[in-house]
């Protein structure tokens, strides 16, 4: 039984009514209703008769890189303005006004998506479609915080998640991070010392998989202790999490990862648990999204939770984004109902072996180029990010050039890299507000082996290896 958490609902969401137009919209397209209640323009006005994507057919034997074609191997969605198979989305009632949760044939797909991955541990749960984990977010706000309200944040994190945050007058309070993620004894501490004039923090919002920008993972025993201390608090997590099915084995130094074909069963039970799969109490929101496993540009994500909170979510958006494009929901759920949950599995293992085999070249050239004398990094075993940790006290100049200020120390190498044609971003653009100073000396730029093929990939991590070596005098 899932825990009534209605109390930690904003007065902007408690006082949220169902749209009145909104809630007519279940009798439309009734065959008995003469449905008159909305602005819908006719279908027969919609100037698209038909959509025809061809893709790569699934088991992907040739991998990701192969270029479907018409008479090749390859899967012909074609979308109409009428029911074409069981699984289409119409286009006459996608391009419609419709359902702000999203439609049926969608949402059913992710729910089952949802079920096969995560197996949600209590039945009241249930998802809405998004139009992306940057609009969920702010959803998330909108309908939690109010004002001058906390939130739990890692100390280094997406800009865009603060600038969300802090546009909605929302405080941040970061927390300690090492290489593989939050560390749980460091939110336990915190919480354990606020200052109790002050509300305890609503939300812990972690990108808990292949995290922007660390590169780091929360493995299953952080996870569980994560979401004890969760449970002791009172406070809802938010799982931010498009980068979930780009998990790798781990890298090991001089060994070539191994990448045998997997079978479904194989590559489910390698994925790390997530919170979600260990909610027993309905206080973890689960933010997902195709952007990084199909494409940015569908702008289609979801939201998975209680019922109870994803009605919220609901009414928020009948007066916001309304529901995703109708063309994105029609033409990804003909591609999904043609290759279905074994072949969209298929292509999610496809895209693990692609990814690793970018992920260890980039550590393979880091080890090649890199001066181990004033770097260091962490193979990441998830997402497309990277990070290389570097040690201003150990610049020459440190003290006498540099003020003995690491963050001068980051700028000039940063600027170096520029000026010889290599852009790796400087990791104190995603520190968190109201992160302590600290006497630390290390700084981190963050990389990504996913925006380039390897050859350039290859050449920019030596151009960077080399500004590192020109400002170190190394």
């Amino acid at each position: 039984m899932v825990k009534d958490l209605s109390h930690l609902l904003s007065d902007q969401s408690k006082g949220r009514q169902p749209s009145p137009l909104k809630s007519a919209f279940k009798y439309y397209g009734k065959d008995d209703i003469v449905f008159l209640g909305g602005g819908l323009p006719m279908a027969d006005y919609f100037p698209w008769e038909k959509i025809v994507a061809y893709s790569p057919e699934p088991p992907f034997e040739d991998g990701i890189g192969a270029q479907p074609s018409v008479t090749g191997k390859s899967v012909v969605s074609e979308v109409h303005k009428h029911k074409v198979e069981e699984f289409d989305i119409p286009l006459a009632r996608s391009l419609q006004y419709g359902n702000t949760q999203g439609n049926q044939e969608l949402v059913q797909f992710l729910k089952d998506h949802t079920k096969m991955i995560h197996n949600v541990p209590y039945p009241e749960w249930d998802l809405c479609l998004t139009i992306g984990n940057t609009q969920s977010w702010e959803a998330c706000i909108r309908t939690f915080c109010n004002p001058g309200d906390a939130i739990l944040v890692e100390e280094f994190t997406f800009p865009s998640a603060v600038e969300t945050a802090r546009n909605l007058n929302v405080e941040f309070v970061p927390v300690k991070m090492d290489a593989y993620g939050i560390i749980p004894s460091a939110l336990d501490e915190l919480l354990a010392n606020w200052d109790s004039s002050k509300p305890i923090p609503k939300l812990l919002y972690s990108i808990c998989t292949g995290q922007n920008p660390t590169g780091s993972s929360l493995n299953e025993e952080r996870r569980k202790e994560i979401y004890a201390i969760a449970c002791k608090y009172d406070f809802i997590i938010v799982e931010d999490e498009p980068y979930y099915f780009l998990q790798m084995n781990e890298y090991e130094t001089g060994k070539k990862t191994e990448l045998k074909e997997q079978t479904h069963e194989e590559f489910l039970n390698a994925l790390v648990k997530s919170f979600i799969s260990m909610d027993v109490e309905g206080r973890v929101l689960r933010l997902d999204s195709f952007s990084k496993v199909l494409a940015p540009g569908s702008r289609i994500g979801w939201i998975v939770g209680q019922s109870a909170l994803l009605e919220r979510f609901i009414r928020l958006h009948e007066v916001s984004i309304q529901a995703p494009s109708g063309f994105s929901q029609s033409i990804v759920q003909a591609l999904l109902g043609r290759w279905g949950q074994s072949g969209y599995v298929d292509w999610l293992i496809a895209l693990r072996k692609e990814y690793t085999i970018k992920r260890d070249f980039t550590i393979q050239a880091l080890e090649k180029y890199m001066p181990t004398e004033v770097v260091s990094w962490t193979p990441p075993i998830a997402g497309m990010f990277f990070t290389i940790v570097l040690d201003a006290a150990k610049h020459p100049e440190f003290k006498t050039k540099y003020n003995s200020d690491p963050l001068q120390v980051e700028n000039a190498v940063y600027e170096h890299g520029l000026k010889d044609g290599c852009l790796m971003i400087p990791g104190s653009w995603f520190k968190a507000p109201n992160v302590p100073k600290s006497k630390e000396t290390t700084f981190f730029y963050r990389g990504t082996y996913a925006a380039v093929p390897l050859e350039t990939l290859g050449v920019g991590l030596e151009r960077f290896a080399n500004a590192v070596k020109a400002k170190f005098g190394l």
